[in-house]
């Protein structure tokens, strides 16, 4: 895959050897029925390439963006990152207009060396506001638990995080190899489907709100996206690769550009 084949933010990822490309090509096709517009990603950001290991013995790395918006969803956007065994890294937000009371949608699937680090929530940009949660949380909690049960837990977050994530944060640590694969297969990828799913229908569901709650919600979704850009567990990892002028710009201007 070579830049000259992805012209913008809506042309296919496809990576070689890329372990989450099941996962993005499915949330592609789920956000079809919206008829979603590609959104603004500079080229430099669309795919990067560079590597990583020994001099000797160096690996290549691929970075692919791929992003979209929809009337209801302001950005929709997915971080691909495959650098063999060192990294592959899928991060998948929805970043909902602020004109409806909705959630953030994020998936963070990662594999490093020591394993498997999996994440899946419908994130609140006002996590004390009933009118904003209750709603989400009573259709999303039957779904957290059932597959919760399922999957070894990740260990507690720290406190400062905790306003950025919902009691049905699906967060799990599993290892490399056969037993991680089943379970992905087996859990992961259904309890992706069934988030995803859910999220978009209270897409659906969801009817425009007046100026004050839009700002309101505004207001949330900035603190969450400053917090996201600023604790971003992928900027070691991409500054190696690239560089930490190409990492901050990423992360600032593609990734939580709010």
């Amino acid at each position: 895959m070579t830049a000259s084949t992805r012209s913008d933010s809506l042309a296919p990822v496809r990576i070689d050897g890329w372990r989450w490309q099941p996962f993005l090509d499915q949330a592609i096709a789920a956000l079809e029925p919206l008829t979603p517009e590609a959104y603004p990603v500079p080229t430099d950001f669309l795919e990067k390439h560079g590597t990583t290991g020994s001099k000797a013995k160096p690996v290549p790395v691929t970075t692919a963006t791929w992003a979209c918006s929809t009337q209801k969803l302001r950005q929709v956007r997915a971080a691909c990152v495959e650098a063999g065994a060192s990294a592959s890294v899928l991060n998948f937000v929805i970043n909902p207009s602020c004109r409806y009371d909705l959630p953030f949608f994020g998936a963070d699937l990662v594999t490093l060396p020591n394993g498997h680090l999996l994440a899946l929530d419908l994130q609140p940009a006002l996590k004390e506001d009933d009118a904003h949660t209750q709603a989400v949380w009573h259709r999303l909690m039957p779904i957290f638990d059932r597959w919760k049960a399922e999957l070894p837990d990740g260990g507690p977050i720290p406190d400062e995080a905790k306003p950025y994530f919902s009691p049905a944060f699906l967060w799990t640590r599993i290892p490399l190899g056969d037993e991680g694969d089943a379970l992905i297969q087996a859990v992961i990828r259904p309890a992706f489907e069934e988030y995803l799913n859910l999220y978009l229908s209270l897409v659906d569901e969801a009817q425009p709100v007046d100026d004050a709650r839009a700002d309101l919600l505004l207001g949330g979704q900035k603190r969450y996206t400053a917090y996201r850009a600023e604790k971003d567990p992928a900027r070691g990892m991409l500054s190696r690769f690239y560089g930490s002028e190409w990492t901050e710009a990423y992360i600032h201007d593609v990734l939580f550009d709010l």
